[in-house]
């Protein structure tokens, strides 16, 4: 079958579950897993094989520097301590921690004979990685507190470059290289400080060429040349690339969407972005259920299943280490919280590739893929089928009260109410019927809009919360054309940019004072995805 048949395959099928997940309550990147271990099962066609060829040059840059450039660099900063210790520090203690609890169980259930501190550590390097892409959508359709979203993402990119050198680290390690703590710390912040300058200067370059053109597909080619020019001279380097495209993709997407780009071309480059990582991770997620051989991973159950458990109490020291840690601060992290980022840590393609990488003959090689490949389908199927359930369990989404279902009622028939009466003026301008027709209707039209402007009035009027809620929603939104209105100004030449940026430092201001005044009143939850929290669903 020709290459460019299976892709047309691979996106048709794609297609086919997001339509059937619009019906489904399931996450689409688990519908996916699920239809690529059916197809693969039934040998439907070969589709192309997850190497590291194909993820590093292909799958990895698009989709970290997508992420990247969606997130908020003042709200990653904000929660720089609990991302950085998670991502870093974290991953190097859940690594060992796998070791020394999979090491004595293997060998005391006779998993394989002499199962080494050498075999549980590169497990431990490989499936550490977490991949919260279908627990992400969970969380914006639910309403999930923002600051959690936050915290999930910026762990998630920064652990898997932190991941990867660590791999690396260890493989050489057990190929017969000499190991100290301090020659491997030396290595470390070698290999990941050298791909965060990488980063940065391949970033702050592709910033700079977009401040001085205009032109939207120009701008788009540059950001796509620092997504995957900065990944590919960060590996020339022997350095970081997951760490390189991390960077650049916060400086294009915090500095130069918001200083060069007019705001029709960051639609254009947003818009573009979400499309390829869309096609991204729907082809990623189909490869995994097609690489799984059922036969093998059911042969091999026990190892599975007891490396599973592993991972998550690994993962759960690491996440209740650091919230415990910052209970005194002001960014704590509750323990709800705490609970649904260990659940949320899945584990994806990296972990596989990694796995896959490690050359044949090596120690217990076949045993590794295996608890790899049965740790990632396990994970994406168990975590992300419940993590929707757990969130309205903990109340932290998903749980509305009477008074934001009525809002969301009555809001939702003004809205259509308004675009009926839209339409009424449309037509009559169009002169579609007699003018008597259209102004019967359109007094039917204005009653019932007037009924429900009374209605949310009296909403507003008894509901305390309600009302700090939409009120900091409006200020939100105005603050957001007051920045863009300013970048626009700077970016047209109305005034110079160093007047734009002073201005925009106090526009930011208030904004950072809005969503800090949300995190102490209860998360950032609007009317229109709105939660009730307990005490222990957002920080005090």
């Amino acid at each position: 079958m020709h290459f460019e048949f299976v892709f047309v395959l691979l996106f048709s099928v794609a297609t086919a579950v997001a339509i059937a997940t619009r019906h489904l309550k399931i996450p689409y990147t688990v519908a996916l897993v699920i239809a690529g271990l059916v197809l693969g099962g039934a040998h439907a066609f070969e589709p192309p094989h997850l190497t590291k060829d194909f993820l590093f040059a292909v799958i990895l840059p698009g989709l970290i520097f997508e992420a990247a450039f969606h997130l908020d660099v003042r709200k990653f900063w904000k929660e720089r301590f609990p991302i950085i210790a998670m991502a870093i520090p974290g991953v190097a203690i859940a690594v060992v921690l796998i070791a020394l609890i999979l090491v004595p169980v293997a060998n005391a259930l006779h998993f394989v004979n002499d199962f080494t501190a050498i075999d549980g550590l590169i497990f431990g390097a490989i499936i550490v990685s977490t991949d919260p892409i279908a627990v992400v959508g969970i969380f914006k359709s639910l309403g999930a507190p923002k600051r959690l979203a936050v915290l999930i993402e910026g762990e998630s990119l920064l652990n898997d470059g932190a991941a990867v050198v660590l791999f690396t680290i260890v493989l050489g390690v057990a190929k017969g290289g000499e190991f100290t703590v301090s020659a491997a710390s030396l290595e470390f912040v070698r290999v990941a400080g050298g791909g965060l300058l990488v980063g940065a200067l391949v970033g702050f370059a592709a910033s700079q060429v977009i401040r001085r053109i205009d032109e939207a597909m120009i701008e788009l080619t540059v950001t796509m040349i620092a997504a995957y020019g900065s990944f590919v001279i960060a590996e020339r380097f022997h350095t970081s690339g997951v760490m390189a495209t991390v960077v650049a993709g916060m400086l294009c997407g915090n500095y130069a969407a918001h200083v060069g780009m007019t705001p029709t071309t960051r639609i254009a480059v947003e818009t573009f972005w979400e499309y390829l990582a869309f096609a991204l991770n729907s082809i990623v997620f189909l490869l995994i259920g097609f690489e799984v051989e059922l036969t093998s991973l059911l042969a091999t159950w026990k190892p599975i299943v007891t490396a599973f458990v592993v991972v998550i109490l690994a993962r759960a020291f690491v996440v209740y280490g650091v919230s415990l840690i910052l209970r005194p601060t002001r960014g704590r992290i509750p323990w709800a919280w705490s609970a649904v980022t260990t659940w949320s840590g899945l584990r994806g393609a990296l972990s596989m590739v990694l796995v896959l990488g490690i050359e044949t003959g090596f120690h217990h090689r076949e045993l590794l893929v295996n608890m790899t490949f049965g740790v990632v389908i396990l994970s994406i199927l168990a975590q992300g089928l419940t993590m929707g359930p757990l969130l309205k369990w903990l109340k932290i989404a998903g749980v509305q009260s009477e008074i934001e279902q009525q809002y969301q009622t009555d809001h939702g028939r003004l809205l259509s109410l308004s675009a009926a009466l839209a339409e009424i003026e449309q037509m009559r301008k169009e002169r579609a019927f007699p003018a008597g027709v259209l102004d019967d209707i359109e007094k039917e039209y204005n009653a019932r809009a007037q009924n429900a402007e009374l209605a949310l009035r009296d909403l507003h009027l008894s509901a305390a919360e309600l009302r700090e809620q939409q009120d900091r929603a409006a200020k939100r939104r105005l603050l957001a054309a007051e920045r863009a209105a300013l970048t626009h100004a700077a970016h047209t030449g109305n005034i110079s940019s160093d007047v734009a940026s002073q201005l925009i430092v106090a526009v930011d201001t208030e904004i950072d004072l809005l969503e800090e005044h949300a995190d102490t009143e209860g998360g950032e939850a609007k009317p229109a995805e709105a939660t009730v929290e307990t005490s222990e669903s957002a920080p005090q």
